[in-house]
Protein backbone atom coordinates (compact mmCIF):
# COMPACT_ATOMS: atom_id res chain seq x y z
CA UNK A 1 0.00 0.00 0.00
CA UNK A 2 1.35 3.39 -1.01
CA UNK A 3 1.13 6.47 1.19
CA UNK A 4 1.82 10.01 0.03
CA UNK A 5 1.95 13.36 1.78
CA UNK A 6 0.64 16.57 0.23
CA UNK A 7 0.26 20.18 1.29
CA UNK A 8 -3.43 20.85 0.71
CA UNK A 9 -6.12 22.80 2.55
CA UNK A 10 -9.86 22.12 2.55
CA UNK A 11 -10.48 24.54 -0.29
CA UNK A 12 -7.98 22.72 -2.48
CA UNK A 13 -9.31 19.33 -1.46
CA UNK A 14 -12.68 20.10 -3.04
CA UNK A 15 -11.06 19.92 -6.46
CA UNK A 16 -8.78 16.97 -5.68
CA UNK A 17 -8.94 14.11 -8.18
CA UNK A 18 -9.39 10.91 -6.22
CA UNK A 19 -11.75 7.96 -6.10
CA UNK A 20 -12.81 9.08 -2.64
CA UNK A 21 -12.25 12.05 -0.36
CA UNK A 22 -12.21 11.52 3.40
CA UNK A 23 -12.67 14.63 5.52
CA UNK A 24 -11.91 14.34 9.25
CA UNK A 25 -14.20 16.54 11.32
CA UNK A 26 -13.48 17.45 14.94
CA UNK A 27 -15.94 18.81 17.50
CA UNK A 28 -14.72 22.40 17.16
CA UNK A 29 -14.69 22.32 13.35
CA UNK A 30 -14.44 25.87 12.04
CA UNK A 31 -15.74 26.83 8.62
CA UNK A 32 -13.23 28.53 6.33
CA UNK A 33 -15.86 29.53 3.78
CA UNK A 34 -14.88 26.81 1.32
CA UNK A 35 -17.13 24.21 -0.28
CA UNK A 36 -16.10 21.39 2.06
CA UNK A 37 -16.75 23.54 5.11
CA UNK A 38 -20.23 24.36 3.81
CA UNK A 39 -20.95 20.68 3.18
CA UNK A 40 -19.92 19.79 6.74
CA UNK A 41 -21.92 22.69 8.22
CA UNK A 42 -25.07 21.76 6.26
CA UNK A 43 -24.80 18.07 7.26
CA UNK A 44 -24.40 18.95 10.94
CA UNK A 45 -27.25 21.47 10.84
CA UNK A 46 -29.57 18.90 9.25
CA UNK A 47 -28.67 16.35 11.92
CA UNK A 48 -27.30 13.92 9.33
CA UNK A 49 -23.79 13.98 10.74
CA UNK A 50 -22.12 14.46 14.10
CA UNK A 51 -18.43 14.73 14.90
CA UNK A 52 -18.34 11.98 17.52
CA UNK A 53 -15.32 9.76 16.86
CA UNK A 54 -16.22 6.95 14.45
CA UNK A 55 -19.42 8.51 13.02
CA UNK A 56 -19.52 8.81 9.22
CA UNK A 57 -21.63 10.24 6.42
CA UNK A 58 -21.05 9.04 2.84
CA UNK A 59 -21.74 11.43 -0.04
CA UNK A 60 -21.91 10.35 -3.69
CA UNK A 61 -21.25 12.65 -6.67
CA UNK A 62 -21.71 15.87 -4.76
CA UNK A 63 -21.82 18.76 -7.23
CA UNK A 64 -19.22 20.79 -5.31
CA UNK A 65 -16.60 18.02 -5.23
CA UNK A 66 -14.40 16.55 -7.94
CA UNK A 67 -14.08 13.18 -6.20
CA UNK A 68 -16.96 10.83 -6.93
CA UNK A 69 -17.34 9.86 -3.28
CA UNK A 70 -16.74 11.70 -0.05
CA UNK A 71 -16.86 10.52 3.53
CA UNK A 72 -17.23 12.88 6.44
CA UNK A 73 -15.66 11.14 9.45
CA UNK A 74 -16.02 12.31 13.02
CA UNK A 75 -12.87 12.41 15.18
CA UNK A 76 -14.25 13.86 18.42
CA UNK A 77 -11.78 16.22 20.08
CA UNK A 78 -9.27 15.54 17.31
CA UNK A 79 -6.66 13.70 19.38
CA UNK A 80 -4.70 10.77 17.93
CA UNK A 81 -7.14 8.21 19.30
CA UNK A 82 -10.10 10.02 17.75
CA UNK A 83 -8.31 10.31 14.42
CA UNK A 84 -7.64 6.59 14.49
CA UNK A 85 -11.33 5.84 15.12
CA UNK A 86 -12.45 8.21 12.39
CA UNK A 87 -10.08 6.87 9.76
CA UNK A 88 -10.94 3.25 10.59
CA UNK A 89 -14.64 4.02 10.17
CA UNK A 90 -14.09 5.85 6.88
CA UNK A 91 -11.90 3.10 5.42
CA UNK A 92 -14.50 0.56 6.53
CA UNK A 93 -17.10 2.44 4.51
CA UNK A 94 -14.94 2.48 1.38
CA UNK A 95 -12.75 -0.61 1.26
CA UNK A 96 -15.29 -2.91 -0.43
CA UNK A 97 -16.07 -0.51 -3.30
CA UNK A 98 -14.37 -1.77 -6.46
CA UNK A 99 -13.91 1.74 -7.80
CA UNK A 100 -12.05 3.06 -4.75
CA UNK A 101 -8.33 2.66 -5.21
CA UNK A 102 -7.04 6.17 -4.51
CA UNK A 103 -8.13 8.06 -1.41
CA UNK A 104 -7.30 11.59 -0.30
CA UNK A 105 -7.51 11.95 3.47
CA UNK A 106 -7.93 15.55 4.69
CA UNK A 107 -6.54 16.04 8.20
CA UNK A 108 -7.48 18.99 10.42
CA UNK A 109 -4.87 21.72 10.83
CA UNK A 110 -4.16 20.82 14.46
CA UNK A 111 -3.61 17.10 13.80
CA UNK A 112 0.18 17.43 13.96
CA UNK A 113 2.70 14.60 14.03
CA UNK A 114 0.64 12.32 16.29
CA UNK A 115 -2.38 12.70 14.05
CA UNK A 116 -0.39 11.89 10.92
CA UNK A 117 0.98 8.72 12.49
CA UNK A 118 -2.47 7.68 13.74
CA UNK A 119 -4.06 8.29 10.32
CA UNK A 120 -1.46 6.26 8.42
CA UNK A 121 -1.66 3.37 10.88
CA UNK A 122 -5.46 3.33 10.82
CA UNK A 123 -5.69 3.50 7.02
CA UNK A 124 -3.36 0.52 6.73
CA UNK A 125 -5.07 -1.44 9.49
CA UNK A 126 -8.55 -0.79 8.16
CA UNK A 127 -7.71 -1.88 4.60
CA UNK A 128 -5.46 -4.86 5.44
CA UNK A 129 -6.32 -8.16 3.75
CA UNK A 130 -4.59 -11.51 4.29
CA UNK A 131 -4.28 -13.51 1.06
CA UNK A 132 -1.26 -15.84 1.33
CA UNK A 133 -3.23 -19.06 1.73
CA UNK A 134 -6.42 -17.73 0.05
CA UNK A 135 -5.59 -17.74 -3.67
CA UNK A 136 -9.12 -16.71 -4.66
CA UNK A 137 -9.43 -13.98 -2.07
CA UNK A 138 -9.99 -10.37 -3.08
CA UNK A 139 -6.73 -8.51 -2.52
CA UNK A 140 -6.55 -5.13 -0.84
CA UNK A 141 -8.44 -2.75 -3.14
CA UNK A 142 -7.18 0.54 -1.78
CA UNK A 143 -3.80 1.13 -3.39
CA UNK A 144 -2.91 4.68 -2.42
CA UNK A 145 -3.77 7.04 0.42
CA UNK A 146 -2.69 10.67 0.15
CA UNK A 147 -2.63 12.61 3.40
CA UNK A 148 -3.61 16.25 2.88
CA UNK A 149 -2.12 18.52 5.55
CA UNK A 150 -1.63 22.29 5.81
CA UNK A 151 2.18 22.02 5.85
CA UNK A 152 3.69 18.73 4.66
CA UNK A 153 7.27 19.80 5.41
CA UNK A 154 6.57 20.07 9.15
CA UNK A 155 5.44 16.43 9.42
CA UNK A 156 7.62 14.83 6.75
CA UNK A 157 9.80 12.88 9.16
CA UNK A 158 6.87 11.68 11.25
CA UNK A 159 5.14 10.57 8.05
CA UNK A 160 8.25 8.53 7.17
CA UNK A 161 8.20 6.93 10.62
CA UNK A 162 4.51 6.10 10.20
CA UNK A 163 5.12 4.45 6.83
CA UNK A 164 7.98 2.36 8.21
CA UNK A 165 5.90 1.39 11.22
CA UNK A 166 3.07 0.20 8.96
CA UNK A 167 5.51 -1.87 6.90
CA UNK A 168 6.77 -3.50 10.10
CA UNK A 169 3.30 -4.10 11.49
CA UNK A 170 2.15 -5.72 8.25
CA UNK A 171 5.25 -7.92 8.15
CA UNK A 172 4.38 -9.08 11.67
CA UNK A 173 0.73 -9.61 10.69
CA UNK A 174 1.72 -11.65 7.67
CA UNK A 175 3.81 -14.12 9.66
CA UNK A 176 1.41 -14.15 12.59
CA UNK A 177 -1.52 -14.98 10.32
CA UNK A 178 0.15 -17.78 8.39
CA UNK A 179 -0.91 -21.31 9.34
CA UNK A 180 1.74 -23.28 11.20
CA UNK A 181 2.61 -25.33 8.13
CA UNK A 182 3.38 -22.07 6.30
CA UNK A 183 5.35 -20.63 9.22
CA UNK A 184 7.62 -23.39 10.51
CA UNK A 185 10.80 -22.50 12.43
CA UNK A 186 12.75 -22.90 9.18
CA UNK A 187 10.39 -20.60 7.27
CA UNK A 188 10.50 -18.08 10.10
CA UNK A 189 14.28 -18.08 9.80
CA UNK A 190 13.92 -17.50 6.05
CA UNK A 191 11.67 -14.53 6.80
CA UNK A 192 14.40 -13.10 9.01
CA UNK A 193 17.01 -13.65 6.31
CA UNK A 194 14.86 -11.74 3.82
CA UNK A 195 15.41 -8.62 5.93
CA UNK A 196 19.18 -8.61 5.50
CA UNK A 197 20.64 -5.45 4.03
CA UNK A 198 23.04 -2.62 4.87
CA UNK A 199 23.53 -2.56 8.61
CA UNK A 200 21.26 -5.56 9.24
CA UNK A 201 22.66 -9.08 9.47
CA UNK A 202 20.99 -12.36 10.36
CA UNK A 203 22.47 -15.57 11.76
CA UNK A 204 20.47 -18.79 12.05
CA UNK A 205 21.55 -21.55 14.46
CA UNK A 206 20.26 -25.11 14.19
CA UNK A 207 20.01 -28.01 16.66
CA UNK A 208 23.75 -28.75 16.77
CA UNK A 209 24.73 -25.16 17.51
CA UNK A 210 22.01 -24.85 20.14
CA UNK A 211 23.21 -28.06 21.80
CA UNK A 212 26.78 -26.72 21.92
CA UNK A 213 25.51 -23.57 23.61
CA UNK A 214 23.92 -25.70 26.34
CA UNK A 215 20.36 -24.51 25.73
CA UNK A 216 18.85 -27.57 27.38
CA UNK A 217 15.56 -25.90 28.22
CA UNK A 218 14.93 -24.72 24.65
CA UNK A 219 15.96 -28.12 23.25
CA UNK A 220 13.60 -29.95 25.59
CA UNK A 221 10.56 -28.09 24.25
CA UNK A 222 11.55 -28.74 20.62
CA UNK A 223 12.27 -32.45 20.87
CA UNK A 224 8.63 -33.52 20.57
CA UNK A 225 8.36 -32.13 17.04
CA UNK A 226 9.61 -33.37 13.70
CA UNK A 227 10.26 -29.75 12.73
CA UNK A 228 13.80 -28.75 13.65
CA UNK A 229 14.28 -25.81 15.99
CA UNK A 230 15.93 -22.59 14.85
CA UNK A 231 17.61 -19.93 16.97
CA UNK A 232 17.52 -16.69 14.98
CA UNK A 233 19.88 -13.82 15.74
CA UNK A 234 19.28 -10.46 14.03
CA UNK A 235 21.73 -7.56 14.40
CA UNK A 236 20.95 -4.01 13.37
CA UNK A 237 23.91 -1.65 13.69
CA UNK A 238 22.89 1.99 13.49
CA UNK A 239 25.28 3.40 16.09
CA UNK A 240 28.94 2.98 16.97
CA UNK A 241 30.38 -0.39 17.90
CA UNK A 242 30.90 0.75 21.47
CA UNK A 243 27.22 1.61 21.93
CA UNK A 244 25.47 -1.07 23.97
CA UNK A 245 22.52 -2.57 22.06
CA UNK A 246 18.92 -3.02 23.02
CA UNK A 247 18.07 -6.72 22.80
CA UNK A 248 14.58 -7.84 21.76
CA UNK A 249 13.70 -11.45 22.55
CA UNK A 250 10.62 -12.85 20.78
CA UNK A 251 8.88 -16.08 21.69
CA UNK A 252 8.74 -18.16 18.51
CA UNK A 253 6.53 -21.17 19.25
CA UNK A 254 5.23 -21.66 15.72
CA UNK A 255 2.52 -23.99 17.00
CA UNK A 256 1.62 -24.90 20.55
CA UNK A 257 -0.41 -28.02 21.24
CA UNK A 258 0.49 -27.77 24.91
CA UNK A 259 2.67 -30.85 24.55
CA UNK A 260 1.83 -33.75 26.88
CA UNK A 261 -0.22 -31.26 28.93
CA UNK A 262 -2.34 -30.95 25.81
CA UNK A 263 -4.71 -28.05 25.27
CA UNK A 264 -8.48 -28.43 24.72
CA UNK A 265 -9.41 -28.83 21.06
CA UNK A 266 -11.62 -25.75 20.97
CA UNK A 267 -9.75 -22.80 19.41
CA UNK A 268 -6.45 -24.70 19.40
CA UNK A 269 -6.02 -23.45 15.82
CA UNK A 270 -5.29 -20.03 17.34
CA UNK A 271 -2.08 -21.43 18.75
CA UNK A 272 -0.48 -20.62 15.40
CA UNK A 273 -0.38 -17.12 16.92
CA UNK A 274 1.96 -18.31 19.67
CA UNK A 275 4.88 -16.94 17.65
CA UNK A 276 3.54 -13.39 17.57
CA UNK A 277 6.34 -12.27 19.90
CA UNK A 278 8.81 -13.46 17.28
CA UNK A 279 6.75 -11.84 14.52
CA UNK A 280 6.84 -8.52 16.37
CA UNK A 281 10.63 -8.68 16.54
CA UNK A 282 10.79 -9.35 12.79
CA UNK A 283 8.37 -6.50 12.13
CA UNK A 284 10.41 -4.11 14.25
CA UNK A 285 13.57 -4.97 12.32
CA UNK A 286 11.64 -4.47 9.06
CA UNK A 287 10.90 -0.91 10.20
CA UNK A 288 14.46 -0.30 11.44
CA UNK A 289 15.82 -1.23 8.03
CA UNK A 290 13.86 1.63 6.47
CA UNK A 291 14.42 4.28 9.13
CA UNK A 292 18.04 3.56 10.05
CA UNK A 293 17.97 5.20 13.51
CA UNK A 294 21.23 5.69 15.41
CA UNK A 295 20.83 2.79 17.82
CA UNK A 296 22.14 -0.78 17.94
CA UNK A 297 19.52 -3.52 18.24
CA UNK A 298 19.81 -7.30 18.58
CA UNK A 299 16.87 -9.61 17.97
CA UNK A 300 16.78 -13.13 19.42
CA UNK A 301 14.10 -15.62 18.37
CA UNK A 302 14.01 -19.16 19.79
CA UNK A 303 11.70 -20.87 17.29
CA UNK A 304 10.21 -24.36 17.57
CA UNK A 305 6.95 -26.27 17.85
CA UNK A 306 5.53 -27.74 21.07
CA UNK A 307 4.21 -31.19 20.12
CA UNK A 308 3.25 -34.38 22.06
CA UNK A 309 5.11 -37.30 20.48
CA UNK A 310 7.05 -40.11 22.19
CA UNK A 311 10.15 -37.95 22.61
CA UNK A 312 8.26 -35.02 24.08
CA UNK A 313 8.98 -33.40 27.42
CA UNK A 314 6.90 -34.96 30.23
CA UNK A 315 5.43 -33.36 33.34
CA UNK A 316 7.92 -33.91 36.15
CA UNK A 317 10.99 -33.92 33.88
CA UNK A 318 13.93 -31.80 34.99
CA UNK A 319 15.92 -29.91 32.36
CA UNK A 320 19.10 -27.85 32.62
CA UNK A 321 18.99 -24.36 31.16
CA UNK A 322 21.86 -22.52 29.50
CA UNK A 323 22.36 -20.59 32.75
CA UNK A 324 22.99 -23.86 34.60
CA UNK A 325 19.78 -23.57 36.60
CA UNK A 326 17.67 -26.73 36.64
CA UNK A 327 13.95 -26.53 35.95
CA UNK A 328 11.22 -28.97 36.95
CA UNK A 329 8.60 -28.98 34.20
CA UNK A 330 5.29 -29.35 36.00
CA UNK A 331 3.27 -28.34 32.96
CA UNK A 332 4.50 -28.73 29.38
CA UNK A 333 2.02 -26.08 28.23
CA UNK A 334 4.15 -23.49 30.05
CA UNK A 335 6.78 -23.89 27.34
CA UNK A 336 7.22 -20.28 26.28
CA UNK A 337 9.19 -19.41 29.40
CA UNK A 338 11.37 -22.49 28.81
CA UNK A 339 12.57 -21.24 25.43
CA UNK A 340 12.80 -17.61 26.54
CA UNK A 341 14.98 -18.32 29.57
CA UNK A 342 17.79 -19.69 27.40
CA UNK A 343 17.49 -16.74 25.01
CA UNK A 344 17.74 -14.35 27.97
CA UNK A 345 20.95 -16.05 29.08
CA UNK A 346 22.30 -15.81 25.53
CA UNK A 347 21.55 -12.06 25.57
CA UNK A 348 24.20 -11.52 28.26
CA UNK A 349 27.01 -11.78 25.71
CA UNK A 350 25.92 -8.52 24.07
CA UNK A 351 26.34 -6.50 27.29
CA UNK A 352 23.01 -4.83 26.51
CA UNK A 353 21.71 -1.49 27.70
CA UNK A 354 18.30 -3.19 28.03
CA UNK A 355 16.61 -6.49 27.20
CA UNK A 356 12.91 -6.71 26.36
CA UNK A 357 11.21 -10.06 25.84
CA UNK A 358 7.90 -10.21 24.00
CA UNK A 359 5.68 -13.25 24.35
CA UNK A 360 2.14 -14.56 24.11
CA UNK A 361 2.89 -16.05 27.50
CA UNK A 362 -0.18 -16.48 29.70
CA UNK A 363 -3.93 -16.72 29.52
CA UNK A 364 -3.86 -15.11 32.95
CA UNK A 365 -2.73 -11.85 31.37
CA UNK A 366 -5.78 -11.95 29.09
CA UNK A 367 -7.99 -12.34 32.16
CA UNK A 368 -6.25 -9.41 33.85
CA UNK A 369 -6.04 -6.92 30.98
CA UNK A 370 -8.23 -8.21 28.14
CA UNK A 371 -7.15 -7.26 24.63
CA UNK A 372 -6.61 -3.52 25.14
CA UNK A 373 -3.26 -3.33 26.91
CA UNK A 374 -0.23 -5.63 26.90
CA UNK A 375 1.14 -6.61 30.28
CA UNK A 376 4.42 -4.89 31.22
CA UNK A 377 6.70 -6.34 33.88
CA UNK A 378 9.99 -4.77 34.93
CA UNK A 379 11.91 -4.04 38.12
CA UNK A 380 13.66 -1.15 36.32
CA UNK A 381 11.56 1.99 36.73
CA UNK A 382 13.27 3.95 33.95
CA UNK A 383 12.84 1.15 31.44
CA UNK A 384 9.23 0.55 32.44
CA UNK A 385 8.41 4.26 32.15
CA UNK A 386 10.08 4.52 28.74
CA UNK A 387 8.12 1.53 27.40
CA UNK A 388 4.81 2.75 28.80
CA UNK A 389 5.40 6.20 27.32
CA UNK A 390 6.28 4.68 23.94
CA UNK A 391 3.15 2.54 24.00
CA UNK A 392 0.90 5.52 24.71
CA UNK A 393 2.53 7.56 21.92
CA UNK A 394 2.12 4.70 19.43
CA UNK A 395 -1.49 3.92 20.46
CA UNK A 396 -0.13 0.49 21.41
CA UNK A 397 -0.59 0.70 25.17
CA UNK A 398 0.69 -1.51 27.96
CA UNK A 399 0.11 -1.61 31.73
CA UNK A 400 2.75 -2.17 34.37
CA UNK A 401 2.14 -5.21 36.56
CA UNK A 402 3.72 -6.13 39.92
CA UNK A 403 6.88 -8.18 40.48
CA UNK A 404 6.88 -8.59 44.27
CA UNK A 405 9.30 -11.26 45.47
CA UNK A 406 6.49 -13.06 47.27
CA UNK A 407 5.03 -14.11 43.92
CA UNK A 408 8.06 -16.35 43.36
CA UNK A 409 7.25 -18.55 46.38
CA UNK A 410 5.04 -20.80 44.26
CA UNK A 411 7.94 -21.62 41.93
CA UNK A 412 9.85 -23.49 44.63
CA UNK A 413 10.23 -27.24 44.19
CA UNK A 414 11.97 -30.14 45.95
CA UNK A 415 13.45 -31.48 42.72
CA UNK A 416 15.10 -28.58 40.87
CA UNK A 417 16.24 -24.99 41.28
CA UNK A 418 12.85 -23.76 40.09
CA UNK A 419 9.53 -25.06 38.77
CA UNK A 420 8.15 -23.75 35.51
CA UNK A 421 4.71 -22.98 36.96
CA UNK A 422 3.21 -21.94 40.27
CA UNK A 423 -0.43 -22.04 41.28
CA UNK A 424 -3.34 -20.72 39.25
CA UNK A 425 -3.52 -17.36 41.05
CA UNK A 426 -1.42 -14.54 39.59
CA UNK A 427 -0.27 -16.69 36.68
CA UNK A 428 0.98 -13.80 34.55
CA UNK A 429 3.07 -12.49 37.44
CA UNK A 430 4.57 -15.85 38.41
CA UNK A 431 5.52 -16.43 34.77
CA UNK A 432 7.33 -13.10 34.77
CA UNK A 433 9.02 -14.00 38.07
CA UNK A 434 10.31 -17.18 36.43
CA UNK A 435 11.86 -15.16 33.58
CA UNK A 436 13.30 -12.62 35.99
CA UNK A 437 15.58 -15.34 37.41
CA UNK A 438 17.40 -15.40 34.06
CA UNK A 439 17.61 -11.62 33.59
CA UNK A 440 19.61 -10.47 36.57
CA UNK A 441 22.60 -9.13 34.64
CA UNK A 442 20.91 -6.35 32.67
CA UNK A 443 17.91 -4.00 32.77
CA UNK A 444 15.00 -6.19 31.71
CA UNK A 445 11.35 -5.90 30.81
CA UNK A 446 8.79 -8.51 29.81
CA UNK A 447 5.78 -7.79 27.59
CA UNK A 448 2.99 -10.36 27.84
CA UNK A 449 1.01 -9.89 24.62
CA UNK A 450 -1.31 -12.88 24.95
CA UNK A 451 -4.33 -10.56 24.89
CA UNK A 452 -3.13 -7.99 22.37
CA UNK A 453 -1.28 -9.97 19.68
CA UNK A 454 -4.34 -11.30 17.88
CA UNK A 455 -8.11 -11.10 17.73
CA UNK A 456 -10.49 -14.05 17.77
CA UNK A 457 -14.00 -14.62 16.47
CA UNK A 458 -15.09 -13.18 13.12
CA UNK A 459 -12.21 -10.67 13.24
CA UNK A 460 -9.66 -13.45 13.80
CA UNK A 461 -6.16 -12.36 12.87
CA UNK A 462 -2.89 -10.91 14.01
CA UNK A 463 -2.82 -7.29 15.16
CA UNK A 464 0.91 -6.75 14.58
CA UNK A 465 1.30 -5.51 18.14
CA UNK A 466 3.55 -4.46 19.79
CA UNK A 467 5.65 -3.38 16.78
CA UNK A 468 4.45 0.21 17.19
CA UNK A 469 5.44 0.28 20.86
CA UNK A 470 8.85 -1.29 20.23
CA UNK A 471 9.71 0.99 17.33
CA UNK A 472 8.69 4.08 19.27
CA UNK A 473 10.86 2.98 22.20
CA UNK A 474 13.88 2.30 19.97
CA UNK A 475 13.54 5.68 18.26
CA UNK A 476 13.52 7.30 21.69
CA UNK A 477 16.79 5.50 22.44
CA UNK A 478 18.44 6.67 19.24
CA UNK A 479 21.57 8.73 19.73
CA UNK A 480 20.32 11.06 16.97
CA UNK A 481 17.20 13.13 17.50
CA UNK A 482 15.82 12.01 14.16
CA UNK A 483 16.48 8.86 12.11
CA UNK A 484 17.68 9.00 8.54
CA UNK A 485 15.13 7.75 6.03
CA UNK A 486 16.35 5.22 3.47
CA UNK A 487 15.57 5.94 -0.16
CA UNK A 488 15.80 2.34 -1.35
CA UNK A 489 12.68 0.22 -1.26
CA UNK A 490 12.51 -2.88 0.93
CA UNK A 491 11.04 -6.23 0.04
CA UNK A 492 7.32 -6.68 0.45
CA UNK A 493 5.73 -7.92 3.65
CA UNK A 494 5.35 -11.37 2.12
CA UNK A 495 9.05 -11.73 1.37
Amino acid sequence: MDFQLKTLDRAGASGEKADALVVLVQDDFQSAGDELSRIVADARKAGDFESKAGRTLVLYRHAALTAQRAVLAGIGTGDAKGIRQGVLAAIGALKYHEGVKRITLVLPAQAGADGVRAAVAAAADGSYVYTTTKPKAEPRRIERVTLAVPDSASVKQDFAIARASVAGIEFAKEWGNRPANYATPTLLADAAKSLEGPGLKVQVLGPREVEKLGMGSFQAVARGSEEELRFIVLRYEGAGRDDAPVVLVGKGITFDTGGISIKPAAEMDEMKFDMCGAASVLGTFRALADLRPAVNVVGLIPACENMPDGRALKPGDVVTSMSGQTIEVLNTDAEGRLVLCDALTYAERFKPRAVIDIATLTGACVVALGNVRSGLFSADDALATALATAGDAALDPCWRMPLDDEYAEGLKTNFADVANVAGRAGGAVTAAKFLQRFAGKFPWAHLDIAGSAWKGGTAKGSTGRPVGLLLQYLLSQSAASRPTVRKTARKSAKA
